[in-house]
């Protein structure tokens, strides 16, 4: 570390990479800021570093090679392959937790047995290798049951079935897309309103750090197949002061302690994804990274430097006062390619990014995309985010889609609803 200032490190290539960035790039105590791979929006705040993530000896080398003192890791694949337990033995502070510790993300079977150990409120579950006995489970516990591949599935992996047959077809499907090896998690329907919460960690403390409200199908009415999410806003009007202490308390403060007694302290942030009911919050499911498109709402929010933040948890010295967020609200729509969640088409040119960026308070982040000669074209599933900050979500939403209307792209699809149903509530107040 020099005079104070670090050599920073983002892993990653999407839309929240590119928030994470936006951010880094703003800190006074940031020197160089790397991003690997990134993409052609990154590239516009900070050096591109072509990095493979499953080579980590190639990571490390990088990262003496540049005197890199922290690496934040965005994506959850690197960190359940363990990138963060070499990156610490190497010497090289990393946001992000162990190995070990993303199980609680890499496997929901773990992840459900944690929760029923240190007293975590969640749904009832049962885990099986077989999908026959799997599918004898779901026809008596009935429908609408949640079938969930146990392993990492890019947010695709769970199917909530309305009806035996559907949930019976989603067994095998996930059995057949997993391999012998691989687990079902079948969990009963928790009722009431999703919501998704960050908490930012150090082994042995943690402060909230915003949340958000996400739209996972992608199509308009929340139909159609999940996906990685289609856009989300931020702050959720449940989230309210009382209910995020009840949230540390219950879920986020347990975990910690969980996870240390296990010999695994959680370093970086832990995602929550709750369903908050009439008996309160209940764990979902654990990520254990910034959520995509979450991130591209919470960190506009921040009024605080997010780099000591990420600093002083690699470090395991959180401590102080909880970051700051603004009032005002932001709002996400993603541009995604024709074919996902399926196979995206790639190739189709993207016009008007410089204009949707003029917008005002917008900001175009970038995700499957790469340039060629200065234009940009398409190349991924999710391959634009389209943010906007507002004094209200109806006007960050008015905002997002007015720079969402100015980008020419016909081979691209989009949600026109996004936060449709919290300005709906909001009207009836």
């Amino acid at each position: 570390m020099r005079e104070g200032r670090i050599n920073l490190l983002i892993l990653g290539s999407g839309g929240r990479e590119h928030a994470l960035a936006r951010a880094c790039a703003k800190s006074p105590i940031v020197g160089a800021l790397f991003v690997a791979p990134g993409n052609p929006g990154c590239a516009a705040v900070a050096r591109i570093a072509p990095l493979s993530l499953a080579d980590h000896a190639k990571v490390i080398a990088f990262c003496q090679r540049e005197a890199i003192d922290l690496v934040v890791v965005g994506p959850e694949a690197p960190l359940v392959s363990g990138l963060a337990d070499d990156l610490i033995d190497a010497g090289i502070l990393c946001f992000g937790p162990t190995r070990e510790a993303a199980r609680l993300e890499g496997s929901k079977g773990y992840a459900k047995d944690f929760c029923r150990e240190f007293g975590i409120p969640t749904g009832g579950y049962r885990r099986f290798r077989n999908p026959d006995e799997a599918k004898a489970y779901v026809r008596d516990r009935g429908a609408p049951i949640v079938v969930k591949a146990d392993g990492l599935a890019a947010g695709k992996g769970v199917v909530v079935a309305k009806t035996l047959a559907e949930a019976e077809a989603a067994v095998d499907a996930l059995s057949v897309a997993q391999g012998p090896q691989g687990e079902i998690v079948v969990e009963d329907v928790l009722e009431g309103e999703e919501v998704s919460f960050f908490a930012l960690c150090d082994g042995v403390s943690a402060a909230p750090f915003g949340s958000a409200q996400d739209h996972k199908r992608a199509g308009e009415g929340d139909t159609g197949p999940n996906t990685g999410g289609m856009g989300a806003y931020s702050p959720p009007a449940i989230m309210t002061a009382e209910l995020s202490q009840r949230v540390m308390r219950e879920i986020v403060t347990p975990t910690l302690r969980g996870m240390k007694e296990r010999g695994s302290p959680f370093r970086g942030v832990l995602f929550a994804g709750l369903m908050v009911g009439e008996s309160g919050p209940k764990v979902i499911e654990f990520n254990v990274r910034f959520g995509d498109p979450e991130a591209e709402v919470i960190l506009p929010r921040l009024e605080d430097d997010l780099a000591p933040f990420l600093l002083a948890c690699a470090a395991g010295k959180l401590g102080g006062d909880p970051p700051k967020f603004s009032s005002n609200a932001a709002l996400a729509v993603v541009m995604a390619a024709r074919g996902y969640p399926g196979e995206p088409m790639r190739g189709s040119r993207i016009r008007g990014i410089e204009d949707a960026e003029a917008a005002p308070g917008a900001a175009v982040l970038h995700g499957g995309t790469r340039e060629v000669d200065g234009a940009i074209f398409a190349d991924g599933g999710r391959v634009l985010t389209i943010a906007a900050v507002g004094a209200d979500v109806a006007e960050a939403r008015e905002r997002a889609y007015a720079a969402v209307d100015r980008i020419k792209w016909p081979e691209g699809f989009f949600r026109r609803d996004i936060g449709r149903r919290a300005i709906a509530a909001d009207d009836k107040k």
